[in-house]
C-alpha cells in the first residue's frame, strides 16, 4: 500500500509540474536564440539585435570620428579654423551622410586612436590607420582602402646618390635618416639602417623640411605619403612608390564586437574602393 501511495503522489507532482506555465525569461530565450545569464554564450558579443551604431547613429544623426590630423593626404587638421581636410576624412563625411547623420571630428594622437575607439569615445577611427596586430586585438578593421608599404623619399638634387633607393644604397656612413619617433617608420629604420645616423625629428608636420633644408638626406615613410609630399614639395623625389620595401594596408578602425556596423562600414569602404569613389579623392591629393 506504500509503495502504490507513493507512485501515485510522484506522478500526481510530475502533471502539476508539466502544466506549469514556463517563465517569460525562459520563453524568451527559447524564441530569440539569446543566451541565459548562466550561458556558456552569455558575454561572448553584444547581441545581434540591440546596441549596434548602425541604429545608434542615424538615431542620434551623428557620427563621431576620431582623427589625428597629422597624417596627410589622409587626414589633415587646419589650426588657423580648427578645420579637417584629406582622403579619409571626405570618406568619413560621405559614410556619415549614407547613415542619416553629420560626422563630428574628434581629436586624438597615434598612440590612442584605436584606444579611443575601444573605449567609445568615437564610433570610428580614419585618417590612413595601418593595420597592424596589436591594434587588431582593441579593434576591428574595415575592408582594406588601400595597399601600402615603406620607401625613401630624398631631396630631387640627390636622387642619383641613392642609385635604385635600395637599402644598401642608403645605409652608408654620411647619410642621414629622418623619422618621426614612436611608430612604424621609427620601426623600420631602426631595424634596417646600421651604418648610416638616425635622427629623429617629433613634429610629422615639419619633418621634410628637414629634407629640403638638407638638415637630414633621406626619409623612409609610406609610399603614399612620399607621393603626396613630392607633389606639394617639387623638390623632392620618392623612390620605387610603387615598389616600396614592405607591405601593409590601410583601414578603418571600429568597436570590437559590433558585427553589424563593421559589415556596414566593409560594404561601404568595398563600393567605394570599386567604383571610382576612393580613386577619385586620392587623385585630388597625390596626382
Amino acid at each position: 500500500m506504500k509503495r502504490a501511495a507513493t507512485l501515485t503522489a510522484l506522478v500526481c507532482l510530475l502533471a502539476v509540474t508539466a502544466a506549469a506555465p514556463a517563465s517569460p525569461d525562459a520563453g524568451r530565450r527559447a524564441d530569440t536564440g539569446a543566451a541565459a545569464p548562466g550561458d556558456a554564450r552569455s558575454g561572448a558579443r553584444p547581441d545581434r539585435h540591440h546596441g549596434t551604431l548602425l541604429d545608434s547613429v542615424p538615431k542620434k544623426a551623428v557620427l563621431k570620428v576620431c582623427t589625428t590630423g597629422d597624417y596627410a593626404p589622409f587626414t589633415k587638421l587646419d589650426p588657423a579654423d580648427g578645420t579637417y581636410s584629406g582622403v579619409d576624412i571626405t570618406m568619413a563625411r560621405d559614410l556619415a551622410e549614407s547613415l542619416d547623420a553629420k560626422p563630428k571630428f574628434v581629436a586624438t594622437t597615434w598612440a590612442n586612436l584605436t584606444k579611443d575607439v575601444a573605449a567609445g569615445r568615437c564610433d570610428i577611427g580614419v585618417g590612413g590607420v595601418s593595420i597592424t596586430l596589436p591594434r587588431a586585438r582593441q579593434v576591428y578593421f574595415s575592408e582594406p582602402t588601400r595597399e601600402d608599404g615603406k620607401t625613401p623619399i630624398v631631396r630631387c638634387a640627390d636622387k642619383g646618390k641613392f642609385g635604385a633607393g635600395a637599402l644598401a644604397d642608403i645605409d652608408k656612413p654620411g647619410t642621414s635618416v629622418v623619422v618621426n619617433p614612436g611608430g612604424t617608420n621609427e620601426q623600420f629604420a631602426r631595424a634596417h639602417i646600421k651604418q648610416a645616423t638616425i635622427k629623429l625629428h617629433p613634429e610629422n608636420t615639419t619633418i621634410f623640411k628637414e629634407i629640403i633644408e638638407g638638415r637630414a638626406d633621406v626619409m623612409m615613410t609610406d609610399a603614399s605619403e612620399t607621393l603626396y609630399q613630392s607633389k606639394i614639395h617639387p623638390e623632392l623625389c620618392s623612390l620605387h612608390p610603387d615598389k616600396p620595401f614592405t607591405f601593409s594596408e590601410k583601414a578603418y578602425a571600429t568597436p570590437r564586437g559590433d558585427d553589424q556596423f563593421k559589415e556596414y562600414v566593409d560594404q561601404f569602404v568595398h563600393l567605394a574602393t570599386h567604383d571610382g569613389t576612393y580613386a577619385r579623392y586620392e587623385d585630388e591629393w597625390m596626382k
